[in-house]
């Protein structure tokens, strides 16, 4: 009888399991990387595992081909707000533009507030059990995290510290074991259904500077697991640029420092509230990320400057930064993005980690026009990948904004209104 304490939860965690690891057919788009053991698992356990999990029984990382993008009347963009250039005439006339892109009108795919609310095609809101499963896979996930990174990373840092190897080599170890861990833990405990999104792939990739959204503290974990499925074998690893204060946690600080990661100053005063930088600690920004792409890293940036609490209602302004930065080491930004992440662990600390559905989506978009100023890229960032963390899908005209046509129509309507208000001032004179 004294057994039966320990065997409840053990046998419920066995059987947890089981009803997870299911293996779910590929399609012509999916082809599934985490491949269960059963897969010829009957249909009655298949029916538990969505029950149980909801979202269609689906478990562990995949990748997506990219969807054919078409060119159809463009919905209206759900409820973006503003980059960090301001209340300007810009400003105001490119919410104008982007309300009217093509034709676009509230009757043609919806409202814009359905769209960000309503979940996608395929998916559903967990029920109360779902929901403590899911945080159950969750804890257990950070847990073994915590368990696991020390292990995998201390064999590096003891060859450099016998000089064995040097510290360039232990920060690419590093960061190989980091990806390393994330990647199969999430697929040994699948609370979440991760789709990836790759951009096509390249040979000889370019020294980048990649830039995305921010939903969660799950953020980093999540592109750390999907990074080889996302960007491909021959991908340069990526350094992140993160807030010192993460260091106050001993497994962040141990990953982010063995890593190489670059760390920026500033104040800790809550989500939602303007960041207050240590100006200080730029110089050493820039030396690190020179370093960084001599040494052959790209380097991912976080434009938001914080966790953003109502990713459906778009990013929040949105700092050039990245602009300054790519211009000054003549390197592109690429862009990437996430949705549903914060469905998992909310930065609302009122939410939490109380999960509301498994599904997560990470995009990474192909290369397009070089960007020529901080407006321009804060637009095209704020659009793309704005729109994606709100709704989980692409805009309906994506090439156009990555080719520069609806910055320069946007350009075009500004030089108008501005000639028109020129001609008003000089008639009131």
């Amino acid at each position: 009888m004294a057994l039966l304490p320990t065997a409840g939860p053990l046998t419920a965690v066995l059987l947890l399991a089981v009803l997870v690891l299911q293996h779910r057919p590929a399609t012509a788009y999916q082809q599934p990387i985490h491949q269960a053991a059963a897969a010829s698992s009957s249909t009655r356990h298949l029916r538990a595992s969505r029950a149980l999990f909801g979202g269609g029984g689906r478990v562990g990382l995949r990748a997506v081909a990219p969807p054919r993008r078409r060119r159809p009347t463009l919905p209206q963009d759900p409820g973006r707000r503003g980059g960090a250039i301001g209340p300007s005439l810009l400003t105001r006339h490119m919410e104008a533009v982007a309300s009217t892109d093509t034709g676009s009108s509230d009757t043609e795919g919806g409202s814009a507030a359905a769209a960000a609310t309503s979940p996608l095609p395929g998916t559903g809101q967990l029920n109360k059990m779902q929901s403590a499963l899911t945080k159950l896979g969750l804890m257990l996930y950070i847990l073994s995290m915590c368990l696991s990174l020390p292990v995998a990373l201390l064999p590096p840092a003891l060859a450099e510290r016998f000089r064995l190897i040097d510290r360039q080599k232990r920060e690419q170890y590093a960061l190989r074991s980091g990806c390393f861990c994330s990647r199969w833990l999430m697929r040994l405990i699948p609370f979440a259904n991760i789709r990836a999104i790759p951009a096509p792939f390249e040979d000889d990739p370019k020294p980048s500077i990649w830039v995305c959204n921010h939903t969660s503290m799950l953020d980093v974990f999540v592109l750390l697991a999907v990074d080889k499925a996302l960007r491909g074998k021959n991908k340069r690893p990526i350094k992140i640029v993160y807030w010192k204060g993460l260091e106050k946690n001993p497994i962040t600080k141990l990953l982010f420092t063995q890593c190489g990661m670059i760390s920026v100053d500033m104040a800790d005063n809550g989500n939602g509230t303007a960041n207050e930088y240590d100006r200080g600690s730029f110089k050493k920004l820039l030396r690190d990320m020179k370093q960084a792409f001599d040494e052959g890293y790209d380097v991912g940036i976080l434009p938001e400057g914080q966790l953003n609490p109502t990713p459906e209602r778009g990013l929040l302004p949105v700092f050039g930064g990245a602009y300054t930065l790519a211009r000054m080491s003549r390197r592109q930004i690429r862009m990437m993005a996430l949705h549903g992440v914060q469905n998992l662990w909310h930065p609302d600390e009122t939410i939490g980690m109380t999960p509301t559905s498994r599904d997560v989506e990470v995009r990474a978009y192909p290369g397009g026009k070089p960007f020529e100023s901080s407006e321009e890229f804060v637009t095209v960032f704020a659009k793309i990948v704005g729109h994606f963390g709100a709704t989980g899908s692409d805009l309906a005209d994506l090439d156009l904004w990555l080719d520069g046509t609806r910055w320069e129509e946007i350009q075009r309507k500004v030089e108008e209104i501005e000639k028109l208000e020129k001609e008003l001032e000089e008639e009131g004179e």
